[in-house]
Parts: C-alpha cells; structure tokens; sequence
C-alpha cells in the first residue's frame, strides 16, 4: 500500500488496482497553493468523506462530475450537499462502527471529535493583521464554512489491503467512548488547529501507538485563517513518545510506502 498528500487533509491511498481518495479539497483560497491534481484524483473508485467541513467536501462536485461516482460520507454531509446544489445520487450514507469494502480495501468506521481551538489559536486569527488585510476573503470564507456545519458525524477510518493498515483522523479529536485499534502501519495525523501541536499529539500516539506516524493539514489551506505550521519539532516529539516510530512530514503530491 501507499499514500499521496495533495495538501490539506486530501489522500489518495493505492493498493494494487485499487485507490482511494480521502476528504479533498482544492484551496481555492490559497493562491499560492499548487494546483490540486483533479485528474488524477478522480482515478479513485471511491470517496471516503471524514467530516463534511467545507476544507473535507466543499468541493466535492469537483471530483463526482465525470469523475469518481462513488461518495462515502454522513447523512448530515447528504443533507448538505443536496441543500447546496451538490449531485447526491453517487453519496452513500455512513456512520461509525461499520464496514466497507472497495476493491482491495476494507474500510472500518471509527466516531471521533473535530479538534477544539485552543483560546490561543482563536485570538492570534482575530487579531492578526493578516486577517484584517483579508477581510474580504475572510468574510466568504465565513460563509462557506457556515454552510458546512457538523451534526455529531466526524468519523475516523481505518483502511486496510490485507497487509497493511493505515489509521486516517480527518481533525484531531477522539471520541473519549470510542475504543480505537492499536498498532497501525501508519497513523494519519491532522497537525493544525492548537497551539503547541508537537505535545497535543502524543495522547493521540499513546492511544494508538501506530508503526509510523504521517502528518498531514499543516498547510495553509484558507489564509487569514490557517498559517503553515513548523514541523520542526515534529519528528523530535514523536520519537520522544515513541521511540521506534517513523514519523513523516510528506511532501504534497509524493507517493509514500505505508
């Protein structure tokens, strides 16, 4: 198996014939952002939505036109994308605790928790100049985001070939009633949204004590309201907790073996 980063929270994951596409999204807010491979990406056989955020499936009419026909998300993200002019007859509905297979992939269902801003993270947005210099980008952001609200139905996946597994957090929260697999081949890390992300990892390696650890949405998806995280301390904390483990800060459009 291997894994593709196209920024964000957007993964592509190959096994054999087989691929699957993971919550993407095209930055358009980011102009500086390297165009997101849409051709490739719709090779996928399916779509597999964590959470229907506006940064996770705000652009998903980008991917199911002519393209990917298969769309694996919450009856709350149906409900949305159909309000929103969104073609909802390739959406199928999932909840937590289940099972899926597609090809050479099984993908179990896991409930989990969108990360809560720290106090920090929330006024260093509101009072940066950036934000106010952008006011008008940060008021359509406002809206879009307002349309893609959660409902209770953030899911975690962990997706298997057989030989592999990989643990996919669409944002950093768990479900504190949700008893998790241990022992991933690879943990995919979401490494925004709080202060300090180096240290609010490590429960999250404890509870799942994966093999590798892959960061991923620590890129500037929406400015003013997202900056680029330093992963400088990243690989150093991971290793503290862990100290076998294989930590990857990835490189967007590169394949990497699980």
């Amino acid at each position: 198996m291997r894994i593709k980063w196209y920024g964000t929270a957007s993964l592509l994951l190959e096994s054999g014939d087989t691929r699957l596409l993971i919550d993407p999204y095209l930055r358009k807010y980011n102009k500086k952002a390297a165009p997101f491979p849409v051709e490739e990406a719709k090779t996928a056989d399916a779509i597999f939505i964590t959470h229907p955020h506006l940064d996770h499936f705000g652009d998903i009419d980008a991917f199911t036109k002519d393209g990917v026909r298969k769309v694996y998300v919450s009856r709350n993200g149906i409900e949305r994308a159909g309000k929103y002019g969104f073609d909802t007859d390739c959406m199928l509905p999932i909840e937590a605790n289940e099972e899926y297979t597609v090809g050479a992939f099984k993908i179990r269902t896991y409930r989990s928790r969108h990360c809560v801003f720290d106090v920090g993270t929330v006024l260093g947005v509101v009072f940066s100049p950036r934000t106010w210099l952008r006011a008008k980008t940060a008021v359509a952001l406002l809206e879009g985001c307002r349309k893609f609200k959660l409902a209770g139905d953030t899911l975690a996946f962990e997706i298997s070939d057989g030989e592999k597994r990989v643990f996919v957090l669409g944002s950093a929260g768990m479900e504190e009633n949700t008893e998790y697999p241990q022992g991933a081949d690879l943990l995919v890390f979401p490494y925004q949204g709080r202060q300090r992300m180096h240290r609010y990892m490590l429960p999250f390696l404890e509870t799942f004590a994966p093999k590798a650890v892959f960061a991923d949405h620590f890129d500037d998806a929406f400015p003013p309201f997202t900056h680029k995280i330093s992963m400088d301390k990243f690989e150093a904390a991971a290793k503290e907790k862990l100290p076998g483990i294989r930590a990857v800060v990835p490189e967007e459009n590169e394949w990497y073996e699980v």
